[in-house]
This record gives C-alpha cells, sequence and structure tokens, in this order.
C-alpha cells in the first residue's frame, strides 16, 4: 500500500455505531500509522479517538415513528450535507456505519456523483429475517459489507448481496468481564438462593409492556422454587420507569446500573429473564441460562406477519426464532415467548426449569459452548482486527487502481 496519506470516511448515527467507528479508527491507525486521516460524523467515542463531528451525532440518532417524523427536516437536511461532505472530500473509502435509515441514503447520493467511490457498509441489515431484496439493492452501491454475525456472508451469497466480510460481534470483546463464573452449571447448592437477573429492555416501549409480566412470573417462580434473589440491570434513561414498576413486583428486587455492575450481575447469575434483543448476546456470550420474551405493539404485530427466514436460506438458517442465539447456533435453545405466548405462566415454568439440574439447563449450556466456538471462528484475537483488515484490504484495491496504468486504446490516441 502507498505510503500517502489515506482519507477516511465515516459516518455513525447512534450510540452502537459509534462504538463500533471507535474500534476501528484505533484498529486501523494500528495498522496504518499516521497515514490514515478521519474525517465524517461519530459520537463521543469517535471523537475520542480523533474524529471532529461535522454535527452531533445526536441530530440523527433517532428511533421510533412518532420521534422520526418530527426530526425529519432536520435528518433530511444531514443526509445532504454529510452526502455533500463525502463527495467534497473525496476519501480513499467512506464507511457507512448501521442506521440503515440515514446512511443507505447518503450511500446512494455518493456513488451517483462518484461511481468508483468505494463504500464500505458496516453491519449488514436483517435481510435473512425479512425484505431479503435488501440485499441486491445494497449490492448497487457497496463494495464491501461488514457482518457481525457468522451466518451474514453465505445469506448474503445466497440473496446476490454485496461481497460480504464476518468481522465478529463487537461483544466478543467483553468475554473477560462477562467470563462465566466458576461452577455456575453446577446444581445449585442446598440452601442458597437462586440469583435471577432480569432485563426487561432498554426502552421505555419495551419496559412499559415487560415489567407487569415479568413482575408477575417471578412472584410465581418464588411460590414455586422458594426465595429468590433478584438483580436488575438498568440503562440510566428507562431506570425512574423501571423503580416506579418495581413497586407492583411480588418479589424484592434490587436495581443496578452501568456495564460492571451489569457484568458483575451476569457472573453472578443462574439463569435470566431478558427482553429479546441484543442482550441476548451478551448472556450467552457470558452462559447464563435465559429465557427471553417480547410484546409487540400494533406496528410490530402487523410487520411479525412477514417475518421469516426467506426460502433461499432455510439450509443455512433451519431454526426460525427471534433470538440471534438460537439463529447462530441453528436450534431453538432459549426459549422464548413472544406476544399471546408471554405469560407469567409460560415465564415462570420455564425458569423454574433453568434452575434444576436438568436437560433445560443442560442444553442451553452446550448450546452457548457451540454459540461462542461458532462466533469465533475465523476471527483474529484483537476486537476490531478483522474489520480493520477488511477496510484495509479495500483501501489497498483502491491504491492499486489509482496505480494502473492508463487501458492500450487511451494511449493510442485513436
Amino acid at each position: 500500500m502507498s505510503d500517502t496519506a489515506m482519507r477516511v470516511f465515516l459516518v455513525a448515527g447512534e450510540t452502537s455505531g459509534d462504538h463500533l467507528g471507535a474500534d476501528l479508527m484505533t484498529a486501523l491507525r494500528g495498522r496504518l500509522g499516521d497515514r490514515v486521516n478521519f474525517v465524517g460524523v461519530g459520537g463521543p467515542e469517535m471523537s475520542a479517538a480523533g474524529l471532529a463531528s461535522l454535527f452531533p451525532m445526536s441530530d440523527i440518532a433517532v428511533m421510533g415513528v412518532w420521534p422520526v417524523l418530527q426530526r425529519l427536516p432536520l435528518v433530511l437536511r444531514r443526509i445532504r450535507e454529510t452526502a455533500a461532505a463525502a463527495i467534497a472530500a473525496r476519501p480513499e473509502v467512506l464507511v457507512l456505519i448501521d442506521s440503515p435509515d440515514f446512511c443507505h441514503r447518503v450511500a446512494k447520493r455518493v456513488k451517483k456523483a462518484i461511481p468508483d467511490q468505494k463504500i464500505v457498509l458496516y453491519v449488514s441489515p436483517t435481510v435473512w429475517a425479512w425484505r431479503p431484496g435488501r440485499a441486491k439493492r445494497i449490492a448497487a452501491f457497496t463494495d464491501r459489507l461488514l457482518a457481525l454475525l457468522p451466518f451474514e456472508p453465505a445469506a448474503h451469497r445466497r440473496l446476490g448481496g454485496p461481497p460480504t466480510t464476518y468481522v465478529g460481534h463487537p461483544f466478543l470483546a467483553r468475554l473477560d468481564e462477562v467470563r462465566p463464573a466458576a461452577g455456575r452449571n453446577a446444581p445449585l447448592a442446598a440452601g442458597r438462593r437462586p440469583v435471577v437477573v432480569v432485563l426487561p429492555g432498554s426502552r421505555r416501549s419495551e419496559v412499559t409492556r415487560l415489567m407487569a409480566p415479568f413482575g408477575a412470573a417471578l412472584g410465581r417462580l418464588a411460590a414455586t422454587v422458594g426465595p429468590i434473589e433478584v438483580v436488575l440491570p438498568a440503562v440510566e434513561h428507562v431506570r425512574a420507569e423501571i423503580e416506579a414498576r418495581l413497586a407492583d413486583w411480588p418479589v424484592k428486587s434490587t436495581v443496578v446500573a452501568g456495564q460492571a455492575a451489569k457484568f458483575a450481575a451476569f457472573a453472578r447469575a443462574d439463569a435470566a429473564l431478558a427482553a429479546s434483543g441484543t442482550v441476548t448476546l451478551e448472556l450467552a456470550v457470558a452462559g447464563v441460562p435465559m429465557v427471553a420474551a417480547y410484546r409487540l405493539d400494533a406496528l410490530g404485530r402487523l410487520v411479525k406477519r412477514f417475518l421469516d427466514v426467506p426460502e433461499p436460506l432455510r439450509d443455512i438458517l433451519p431454526v426460525r426464532s427471534a433470538l440471534l442465539p438460537n439463529l447462530v447456533v441453528g436450534e431453538r435453545a432459549v426459549p422464548e415467548f413472544i406476544d399471546a405466548d408471554c405469560t407469567a405462566e409460560n415465564l415462570a415454568a420455564a425458569l423454574a426449569a433453568l434452575l434444576a439440574d436438568g436437560p433445560e439447563r443442560r442444553r442451553q449450556t452446550v448450546a452457548f459452548e457451540r454459540f461462542e466456538a461458532r462466533m469465533r471462528d475465523g476471527l483474529p484475537d484483537t476486537h476490531g482486527g478483522a474489520a480493520a483488515d477488511a477496510v484495509a484490504e479495500v483501501l489497498r484495491s483502491k491504491s492499486l487502481e489509482v496505480r494502473a496504468p492508463e487501458a492500450p486504446e487511451a494511449r493510442s490516441g485513436g
């Protein structure tokens, strides 16, 4: 690769993307040193890594139909401004991290203006669950896709998506923090209260729908197995909502905040009750047997009708599940209770089975060993390394294109 400076334009539109972007910047600097310069849009972690964001990431970090509509004029303006800045910068590579509603629009504008611009998408849309036609559409403006889940490269090959590289999930970097405590999977010691970690979600809508059935389930569980210790890690922006709703719970619970406290709770946990979402990946990495649940809003019930593994991917993803750990291991190892099935009776019975040294607990223990092995397969030891290698490869190909000789017909003068 050339010793000349290389400009990498990055865009992240939410907290998880900011974390991925900061790790990528650090890893690229480790490979390329001072030759690489970063510009674009990011949050506090990317700013700490050396990115001067074009505007506050909070301008575009919006979720939900109503919040997006309220801020739509600003978001559309930021799309135009970001694309214009990328076009003016002419970077060696444009890296767009998650936030597809924002980033894909930026990519299309840039590709239209500069057809040979190298564009990397970091995080695959869920083409393996619904709207599989998106794979071909993003291939039109994407030179490389970086995937967080090991089955996604095969899914994109099958669906006509862009060249895709599995780079690992960021939760893998936290293994040392959440490594299973010794003896966790042994039978509970006589006389010790089981520890149940409860995670009702990181959004207010999730909390409002799940706190009541979760509390009722824990009450039934305590009536069945005896006294239990309940620890409830809460993200700060929903902590007040959680604490207010705990007043109606029949069991005493301890609320903790912060990543360190959450992982400490995982290390002590005998089982977990969690909202279906990315936290189930953390629990699987930590080896905590779990029960997952979710209650949908009206829009979610409508969308659910269209969710299914597309026909071309049935051999790649043989199980229909809303849980990523189940999709990764290829079986419904973790019980999941969605919508009408999310009842106190169902949740309590599934949790009770996990607190005994029985087949349900052993099944998850074995599945989580396979889960970690599959998530780590083919990855370098350093977090962010696979993503940085993929971006560096794109930079290398761009450098070779720039140095390539003119075509003969261009030199012939007619």
